[in-house]
């Protein structure tokens, strides 16, 4: 098998597992920002003690996916970087203030006019930021990035290959998917019953909402992204991604308001990880359209096989220290949740200060 074609690979993997981990971390953002009624702190404490102790390792995977794009794809990491550079840009900026925003809403002053600053801050960029990611990703599949034959450099004006509606659709889309898988996994992780259903009915909305913006894209697509549209008709296997996607959307929604909580978590995952490898089929063999793909924008074999064995080097280490860390702060989540529902003489499922399951 050609080297690029493998890495391209790790590539659309990167991105499945950095939409079903640090996607879900920027829907909790979304629902930071929305909480309400009475139980709006306590939505708010279980949103961070769930993404505390692992939200800003979950950006390796994009770290990893930059980082092969800029060594094995040049072209088109330099076409994305210039062309795309306001929505990027705006998604870095996005992910630094969520960041700073979360550390300095737990270290601040905890009085009530700091504590509103920061988690504004925190809110704002996890909206967005999902947003600014999906806009990207709509201008990559629209085929208003042709390059110059002579120069062979993007053709653009920096604004309106990504300010359209296509695009805008699904940066929209990303964020209700987002959210919606924030809110499935918050329903498992989640003790207290009323805070269980109050993200429950959340989930159920977020899933009905990125339904309808599915639809809407797709609405779109042969007009703002017109050659995607020819390869999605005349790709059978994007078809059955689409079947995947439905199937798996609609049975998390069935387990959600049949409270089956964890089927729902396990098929809303799922059904993230169909819509991205979905979307890398139907772009296949292209990387950004209508003129880059994975074989005239690859480094050349010695890069690309140097860059795998790499990788593959990483992974033995990457790979079993991710795991340890969710064992470690899954075990001291529990640990901490069982303490406090001792120390009030109340069981684990009823007790409120029980944000994650022990």
């Amino acid at each position: 098998m050609p080297p690029e074609l493998l890495v391209a690979g790790v590539v659309l993997i990167g991105l499945v597992i950095y939409s079903l981990t640090g996607g879900a971390d920027f829907g909790g953002g979304v629902w930071d920002l929305l909480a309400l009624g009475r139980r709006a702190r306590l939505q708010r404490e279980a949103i961070a003690h769930t993404i505390g102790p692992i939200w800003e390792a979950n950006h390796v995977w994009l770290i990893v996916v930059l980082v092969l794009l800029w060594t094995c794809f040049p072209k088109v990491f330099a076409t994305l970087g210039t062309a795309l550079h306001i929505p990027l840009t705006l998604t870095l900026i996005g992910i630094v203030l969520r960041g700073s925003a979360f550390v300095f809403r737990s270290y601040d002053r905890q009085d009530t006019r700091s504590q509103l600053r920061w988690s504004l801050i925190f809110a704002g960029a996890s909206v967005i930021t999902p947003i600014t990611f999906g806009i990207s990703v709509g201008a990559i599949s629209s085929g208003t990035l042709p390059m110059d034959p002579v120069t062979g450099m993007v053709q653009t004006d920096f604004i309106s290959s990504w300010f359209a509606p296509f695009p805008l659709v699904v940066g929209l889309y990303t964020l209700t998917l987002f959210a919606w898988l924030a809110a499935t996994y918050l329903t498992v992780e989640v003790g207290y019953a009323p805070l269980r259903r109050d993200f429950q009915y959340r989930a159920i909305a977020a899933g009905i909402a990125s339904g309808v913006l599915a639809f809407a894209a797709l609405l779109l697509m042969p007009t703002g992204a017109p050659h995607l549209w020819e390869l999605v008709g005349s790709s059978p296997i994007v078809w059955v991604f689409v079947a995947l996607v439905s199937s798996f959307a609609a049975v998390s929604l069935i387990a959600e308001w049949l409270r089956a909580f964890r089927i729902a978590q396990l098929t809303a995952g799922a059904t993230v990880a169909m819509v991205v490898m979905g979307w890398g089929a139907a772009m296949f063999p292209e990387m950004v359209q209508p003129d880059l793909t994975v074989w005239n924008t690859a480094a050349p074999d010695t890069v690309q096989w140097t860059t795998l064995i790499v990788l593959g080097l990483g992974a033995v280490l990457l790979v079993p220290s991710f795991i340890w860390l969710y064992r470690v702060f899954d075990t001291a989540r529990s640990a901490e949740s069982k303490a406090a529902a001792e120390a009030k003489g109340t069981p684990p499922d009823e007790d409120p200060q029980r944000m994650s399951k022990a």
